[in-house]
């Protein structure tokens, strides 16, 4: 060893002979110690203190699980129990496209095209969905195919493709009671008719059960269980067997007649019961793919017309009530013509000296006339508002209008005199049936009901049940003697027709539309029948041409469903037995 080599050696070495370590190494290893344990507390410290959830968070992502317990939508049935509307089972097609791209499926092109075929998508269309979204977990495919579709999807065996169970709603009778009935959206939620309007019953409250489970998908804790609330079965008041008879009336009438539309209602007189209500034109409710928006509504309680001559009835009932005139009153029409604030009312011809059973049959409106101007003004627009008019029918469909009934202080002879046959005011064909109804039964005011009730509410009276019965005697003749396409072979049926212009800014245009409203059996009335055909387009527009024929064969089907009695054997015993009325002077001449 050199001297030099000793000198280093002897640096190395303390005074005792032991080597030595930097003080910074040292100094500089303890640090980090210290810094990884105060980590390590402050790390821990803001895990459950600052942010204890987020741990929670991960631990239930891993183990907590929750199966959900699916509730199906109610059905909705007629009175006899027929399916409206039910829910089928199907499946839903979604996508992992994590798992797509992980296990490079797209790769599959001939089972991707048979996916897109048996979608009837675009096959670039939907694996874009797929590219454009690759760490997504889910994406929805197709909603609600066929269980065909489903079994035939489940062979392609495409990684990442998967199939959910789901419900479908179906609509057993198709277009015949589509606009009552309404459909569902895509999620099962009410969007029109019956179905919106009692969602929350027909949807129910769907059950789920939380628990953990171990690394090995074993079941160590259940949580909380919350049991489900099945959904509640709607029975509506409708017969679905007089629902398909009006409208497949209803639509030939509006085929033959060229109309632009047209709606029937039929109730029951004595508990203000719908037992059908459609319109024609109407669409499936299967397949809504490119219709119209416009032909989901229900014209029925939506559109509002002026009823026309369909109101005289009302008119001479007000009269009777009031006291102005008598069963067997005359009323002298002539010269056919008056002048009412300078404004003329006029019948066809000069009719003379009419009863007040004559003025319905010849529906003349110098007869309506003088029976509205012989009662008093807030009398005449009471019995109006008595009636119906300007309020809904009670049957809370969505979007039923209150028609339009002005409740104004002043009012001309003339405006009084258009009221009483069917001008200046607009309703719904309900807010007619329910007028009808009120006739029919004796002169008691129902709400209407969709829902099938055992127990019909009292209603109130509005007229006195001697008149009542009265007119609709009256409306028997009227059909007999002026309406022979409304009659019923083997029934007494009574009713009235209505023709009315249609409205437009600033008058009246060309358009008509046709009504006729009418009651049977007479000897017991326990059905009434509305039928409404808008704007014709033929050489027929009058409402005893377009809308009596529909009524007649509606009546009679309904009848005949019913299993109601002929009584048109009655009427001749009730003629031989009663002696005939005196037409006498009411005390209304001109």
């Amino acid at each position: 060893m050199t001297k030099g080599d000793t000198i280093k050696s002897a640096k190395k070495l303390g005074n005792n002979g032991q080597p030595s370590t930097a003080a910074w190494r040292y100094y500089l290893v303890m640090v980090v110690v210290v810094l990884i344990y105060v980590g390590l507390m402050v790390r821990s410290a803001y895990i459950q203190i600052v942010e204890p959830e987020m741990l929670k968070k991960q631990g239930d992502m891993r183990s907590l699980r929750v199966h959900a317990d699916r509730v199906q939508r109610g059905s909705i049935v007629d009175r006899n129990g027929a399916e409206l509307a039910i829910s089928v089972p199907v499946e839903t097609v979604w996508a992992d496209p994590k798992i797509i791209m992980d296990n490079n499926a797209l790769a599959m092109s001939e089972h991707w095209q048979a996916l897109a075929d048996v979608l009837d998508q675009d096959i670039n269309q939907l694996t874009t969905r797929i590219v454009k979204n690759p760490r997504k977990r889910f994406v929805y495919l197709e909603r609600k195919i066929s269980p065909a579709m489903a079994s035939y999807i489940r062979e392609l065996k495409i990684p990442g493709i998967h199939l959910r169970k789901e419900s479908k709603r179906f609509y057993p009778t198709g277009e015949i009671s589509a606009h009552l009935v309404g459909f569902t959206n895509v999620d099962d939620k009410g969007i029109e008719g019956i179905e919106r309007l009692y969602d929350h019953m027909l949807t129910g409250k769907g059950g789920e059960k939380r628990f953990r489970k171990d690394a090995k998908g074993r079941k160590i804790e259940i949580l909380s269980v919350e049991e489900s609330e099945q959904a509640k079965d709607i029975t509506l008041s409708i017969d679905q067997r007089i629902q398909a008879i009006a409208y497949k009336e209803l639509k030939g009438a509006v085929q033959a007649f060229k109309a632009a539309s047209g709606s029937v209602v039929v109730a029951n007189a004595n508990t203000g019961e719908i037992l059908a209500i459609t319109n024609s034109p109407s669409y499936n409710p299967n397949n809504r793919r490119n219709t119209a928006i416009h032909r989901f509504r229900n014209r029925a309680i939506t559109d509002v017309y002026e009823p026309g001559s369909t109101m005289k009835p009302l008119t001479a009932l007000t009269a009777l009530e009031f006291g102005s005139a008598q069963v067997n009153s005359v009323i002298n029409t002539s010269p056919g013509w008056m002048r009412l604030g300078g404004r003329r009312v006029s019948d066809p011809i000069n009719r003379g000296k009419l009863s007040i059973e004559e003025i319905l049959i010849h529906s003349s409106n110098m007869g309506t006339t003088k029976l509205a101007l012989s009662v008093p003004k807030d009398y005449l627009l009471d019995k109006f508002f008595d009636v119906g008019f300007a309020e809904d029918t009670g049957t809370e469909l969505v979007g039923e209008s209150t028609g339009m009934m002005h409740d104004r202080q002043r009012w001309s002879q003339f405006e009084l005199a258009t009221l009483s046959w069917g001008y200046g005011l607009a309703i719904t064909p309900l807010q007619l049936a329910r007028f009808y109804t009120a006739l029919a039964n004796g002169g008691v005011k129902r709400e209407l009901s969709i829902v099938k009730s055992d127990t019909p509410n009292e209603g109130e009276r509005i007229f006195s049940e001697e008149n009542s019965n009265a007119i609709v005697n009256m409306l028997e003749t009227v059909v007999d003697e002026h309406v022979p396409k409304a009659k019923v072979e083997g029934y007494r049926v009574g009713g009235k027709t209505g023709t009315s212009f249609k409205a437009v800014a600033g008058g009246y245009g060309n358009d008509y539309v046709g009504l006729f409203a009418g009651v049977g059996p007479i000897s017991k009335p326990e059905l009434v029948v509305v039928v409404v055909i808008n704007d014709p387009g033929g050489d027929l527009y009058h409402g005893g041409e377009v809308a009596a024929p529909v009524f007649s064969r509606i009546m009679k089907g309904a009848l005949r469903v019913l299993n109601i009695a002929p009584d048109a054997s009655s009427k001749v015993a009730e003629s031989t037995n009663q002696p005939q009325q005196s037409k006498v002077d009411g005390g209304l001449n001109a």
